[in-house]
């Protein structure tokens, strides 16, 4: 299957010119002016249009059981709606329980991908300790294309990491040359705040961002950073929300620590308002962790995205129906935290971003799907459009308008977070594997299509130690 894109401007993070792109098996294999189609090729007008890297989500749960229930976009329908929005790959995460067996966990979450119509990759959570988790570290990293490791520093009684856990996963990722990633809040805190505010008689959604306050998430990505700073360990800072956590990641960064920070497109764009709504289901919508916060923490948030200090833009895609927020009624404690968003992410972002001159047509493909592909080693095979990159591609009408709502999309959820929002600039055809998956609204996806996607480590610590120790011997001088 061949298909040629004609007429439009290529944008990639560091360039945009005019050509055409040809693919054919999967790849992007000529990149230029004038290109012919060969005999039987599906032909894609983009005049006027941007031909850009498909988006890459490096933050997504889909079919996570959590909080008695499961989020309610599995890996078909998730992945499907990120085609309809221009995301071609997304990087979801195994989440072991408790003195789960890692490698049992990966097993589960890779039978429960096979669904999946887009390419897929996986962090793997770390949760517990001992020296089954070491070793199966190593075996994800060198076996299963594993080079990232999360850890949860909220959510006490269930899946958090005390600093021990911390300390042994950091050091472990250190020796494999693999990334750690961090969802920083101090779980301690969280719970102690929880109950005083529940027990003061606040139980609706309102109590959810009174608990879980910035400095909260301001001390635990201070505390991740610099337990990586002294373990030598690059670290990767999930859905920053606050003016603290990004301080901490810019100082860390400015002191010369390879510290990378995500931030999601709902941080940048809701306030925490909504949490104060009267209907209960619109407010438990949008509860999840961190919480949306207040305006200020937005305009920080952009700032950080525009000054690089903030790398990567992702979701955090975990849906929850409003009859599983429910459980949550008369206790906000026990609202199942999630929100959507895979399908919109590009289409916000261009509009609040592009269009306001936030954002270059470069810095955004850039912050939706080339940093993302660099950070995690997959470069350039994805976030690129080049001759040899696979050929996950978005075709973007900069004009095209919609207004996003639950009755449209295409999310397996009861509501949008972006509800009502009118955007400037969609996706008017999208590409994965060199497929045309989405053309002008209508999906047309194979179940089972996407592809796992290895991520190789990068150089170890230690490989890094042994190369300045070469360096560092003398060099014998002929004579």
């Amino acid at each position: 299957m061949s298909v040629l894109i004609q007429g439009g401007t290529v944008v990639n993070a560091d360039r945009s010119f005019c050509a055409d792109v040809l693919c054919q098996k999967g790849l992007i294999t000529a990149v230029g002016e004038g290109l012919k189609a060969p005999s039987g090729a599906t032909i894609v007008d983009a005049g006027g249009q941007y031909v850009m890297p498909g988006g890459i989500d490096p933050h997504t749960h889909m079919q996570l059981p959590f909080m008695g229930t499961v989020a309610s976009d599995d890996f078909y329908s998730g992945t499907a709606a990120g085609l309809a929005g221009g995301t071609t790959m997304i990087i979801d995460f195994v989440i072991p329980a408790p003195q789960q067996d890692i490698m049992d966990a990966y097993k589960q979450w890779r039978e429960w991908a096979e669904k999946s119509v887009a390419d897929y990759s996986f962090h793997v959570a770390i949760t517990w300790w001992d020296e089954s988790v070491h070793a199966a570290m190593g075996t994800l990293v060198k076996k299963h294309g594993v080079n990232s490791f999360k850890h949860f520093m909220a959510y006490k009684g269930a899946i958090m990491c005390d600093d021990e856990v911390l300390v042994n996963s950091f050091t472990r990722a250190r020796e494999l040359g693999a990334i750690v990633t961090v969802h920083a809040e101090n779980g301690e805190l969280v719970f102690r705040l929880q109950k005083e505010i529940f027990e003061k008689g606040v139980t609706g959604p309102e109590g959810h961002p009174l608990s879980r306050p910035p400095q909260v998430e301001g001390e635990a990505a201070n505390r991740a950073i610099r337990i990586a700073e002294v373990l030598k360990v690059p670290l990767y800072v999930v859905h920053n929300s606050c003016i603290q956590s990004l301080q901490a990641i810019t100082r860390a960064r400015n002191e010369g620590q390879r510290v990378f920070g995500e931030v999601l497109a709902g941080h940048l764009l809701i306030d925490d308002s909504v949490y104060r709504n009267p209907d209960f289901d619109i407010a438990a919508a949008h509860v999840m962790s961190p919480p949306f916060r207040s305006a200020e923490h937005q305009a920080a948030l952009w700032q950080g995205l525009q000054s690089g200090n903030l790398q990567t833009t992702a979701t955090d895609h975990c849906c929850f129906c409003a009859d599983q927020k429910a459980a949550g009624r008369n206790d906000f404690r026990l609202i199942p935290n999630g929100t959507g968003g895979v399908e919109n992410r590009l289409e916000v972002l261009w509009h609040h971003g592009v269009r306001t001159g936030r954002l270059t047509m470069n810095e955004f493909v850039r912050v939706t799907s080339t940093n993302a592909a660099q950070i995690f080693n997959i470069y350039p095979q994805k976030g690129s459009i080049t001759v040899g990159s696979d050929a996950d591609i978005v075709v973007w009408d900069p004009v095209a308008t919609k207004t996003i709502s639950a009755k449209t999309h295409k999310q397996n959820v009861d509501y949008n977070i972006f509800e009502g929002m009118t955007v400037t600039g969609c996706a008017s055809h999208t590409i994965s594997r060199g497929k045309v998956v989405f053309a002008k609204g209508e999906l047309d996806v194979e179940r089972g299509a996407g592809r796992y996607v290895d991520r190789p480590a990068f150089a170890s610590y230690y490989d890094a130690l042994n190369l300045q120790s070469q360096q560092a011997e003398p060099v014998a001088v002929r004579r």
